[in-house]
């Protein structure tokens, strides 16, 4: 499949953008109604734990399947298929009397927009040449941040006027307007044939060298900022720093609007770090140890870390979403649908255990006798020697992965 000319490019960028900014305002809106939500539903840290990451546990249990799916049928068949779930998964949200009603229906949500990554990402493996992959997915990430800023003060703003049911019933009439913008500007698909040496199989997916050296950091780290991002980030702001809820909405706001601009930033500068040989894995083994002393400093100061620590550790942790696209690049583009839904299905796992494990953590801590701020530092704490051993392993792997060259 030829490369898309510039303009056509463009054109089918801002239709998975749309999509794909809607998938993250449904992702982090929980950490934005967590106030709202917690004395309806008489919730517990890990209710909320749950309920966050069932969006992600939904989100996962997809991606094998979506793997094979996009290289066989294409980013636009597949994406309009779930997105449809999307829709349903909204309106049940919007409908849910009781904490099992609210999980069953983030779980939909989490299966309906877990295509809406994956599809363009696939798609530009193919349309986009290397470089400019590069740039694509953290503009992608970039548009994902204008999502979560939209699920923070914006949210907080129309909740008294509107109520957050509707505000569910309006997700799902925009993503059946995504869908139709997909329809309409996204170019059909034409399977090509696998490459020479190219796995047949995701068992050859998991045994490639460079994909299980990243499994970790992608799984601790990249999942741990996410989980942090859209949902701990704003309890801790909360509980521990004493922030009310529209303050921490704001703190919110700051920490996606931090995101916006390091992704835009990212995308800017990725193609140009490639040219002068600077890879991926050089960036990662430099970026990541900051992210680990800024999380070391939000621990240990408690409640002195505000929004601004919580965007610094956000920041410096995307390092790590280069990986993504560089595990794609890492094999040909017959499986590239394989390849980077294996290796989200790694990172939104990542997002469930973590969401979870440290809602888990903190009702432990709490139930052994400690205070709710000392219960959030020590969660935090195990996460920081979880992501520490992970990225341990990312070191002792191959340097500078070469991208394939189909």
């Amino acid at each position: 499949m030829p490369l898309l000319p510039r303009r056509q490019a463009v054109t089918v960028f801002l239709a998975f953008a749309f999509a794909y900014f809607l998938s993250a305002l449904v992702r982090a809106i929980t950490a934005t109604l967590a106030p709202t939500l917690t004395p309806e539903f008489q919730l517990q840290a890990r209710d909320l734990g749950l309920l966050a990451g069932g969006y992600f546990l939904g989100f996962a249990a997809t991606q094998l399947p979506l793997g094979t799916w996009l290289d066989r049928h294409g980013p636009r068949k597949v994406i309009l298929g779930f997105l449809a779930v999307a829709v349903a998964g909204c309106g049940a949200f919007a409908m849910a009397t009781s904490f099992s009603g609210l999980l069953a229906a983030r779980i939909l949500c989490g299966v309906g927009v877990s295509a809406c990554l994956m599809a363009p990402l696939t798609g530009y493996r193919r349309w986009l040449a290397a470089p400019a992959q590069l740039r694509a997915n953290s503009w992608m990430l970039m548009t994902g941040s204008f999502g979560m800023l939209a699920s923070t003060l914006p949210v907080q703003w129309l909740l008294p006027t509107l109520g957050w049911r509707a505000l569910f019933w309006g997700l799902a009439v925009l993503l059946a307007l995504g869908m139709l913008v997909i329809a309409w500007r996204v170019p059909p698909w034409q399977s090509d044939p696998p490459a020479p040496g190219a796995p047949a199989s995701y068992a050859e997916v998991w045994r490639h060298p460079y994909f299980r050296r990243m499994v970790p950091i992608g799984f601790v780290s990249y999942g741990g900022m996410i989980a942090i991002q859209t949902l701990w980030a704003g309890p801790w702001m909360v509980r521990v720093a004493g922030l009310d809820p529209l303050h921490a909405a704001g703190g919110l706001f700051l920490i996606n609007a931090s995101m916006l601009v390091t992704f835009w930033t990212w995308g800017m500068i990725s193609p140009a770090l490639q040219r002068r040989g600077i890879g991926v894995d050089r960036l990662i083994a430099w970026g990541l140890p900051v992210s680990y002393m800024v999380l070391g400093g939000i621990i240990l100061a408690g409640p002195a870390a505000g929004a601004w620590a919580l965007a610094l550790f956000c920041v410096t942790t995307t390092f790590v979403s280069l990986a993504q696209p560089a595990v794609g690049m890492a094999f040909p583009s017959s499986q590239a649908g394989r390849a980077l839904s294996a290796y989200n299905l790694v990172i939104f796992l990542g997002v469930f255990v973590i969401q979870w494990g440290i809602g888990l953590l903190i009702d432990g801590f709490r139930a052994a006798g400690l205070a709710e701020i000392t219960a959030f530092r020590a969660a935090f704490g195990v996460f920081m020697v979880a992501s520490l051993l992970a990225y341990g392993w990312f070191l002792r792997g191959e340097r500078d992965n070469r991208p394939h060259s189909s």
